[in-house]
């Protein structure tokens, strides 16, 4: 099972699957979503709807099966991954940024529930900011990207002339 960050919503939005010509990815997901595949969770949610736009009026009306709430176990995992950016050397305003962030909700929740992250942030360490490949791979999460998760979902977008 999978777990989507907010960049994958915003991008996908953005820049690969917006929702005018491309309306089987968002279809897709939701099918996925009813089969119990794929998810994200309410601090994603809290992110996207943010803004004001078309992400925003989908999030809305899918919210309550797509947006999971917090399991009762959760802050036991949150603790580990606190402690744990809390030794990296990074600064407290970037601890502080990361721990407000629903990057920090989306890792706790994967390890409490065994669920895949899927993101489109990378591995490598650029600046300040605590990427969730990192810190996914200290606790042992799977980290992969929306096009993976495709793959692995056996996802076809196939265009269809006879309409």
């Amino acid at each position: 099972m999978y777990l989507l960050d907010t960049n994958v919503f915003i991008n996908a939005k953005n820049l690969y699957y917006q929702f005018d010509f491309h309306p089987g990815f968002w279809d897709w997901l939701l099918i996925s979503n009813i089969q119990g595949r794929i998810f994200s969770i309410k601090e994603v949610y809290d992110e996207i709807c943010k803004g004001d736009d078309t992400l925003t009026e989908w999030a809305r009306k899918n919210k309550e099966h797509f947006f999971l709430n917090n399991p009762p176990n959760l802050e036991i995992h949150l603790n580990l991954i606190s402690e744990y950016v809390a030794q990296q050397g990074f600064k407290p305003n970037d601890i502080r940024d990361f721990i407000s962030a629903a990057d920090y909700y989306l890792i706790g929740y994967a390890m409490a529930k065994n669920f895949k992250v899927v993101t489109l942030e990378t591995h490598r360490q650029t600046g300040a900011k605590i990427k969730i490949p990192k810190v996914c791979e200290e606790f042992n999460v799977e980290c992969i990207t929306p096009f993976e998760m495709l793959r692995l979902g056996n996802a076809r977008f196939i265009l269809d002339l006879e309409k």
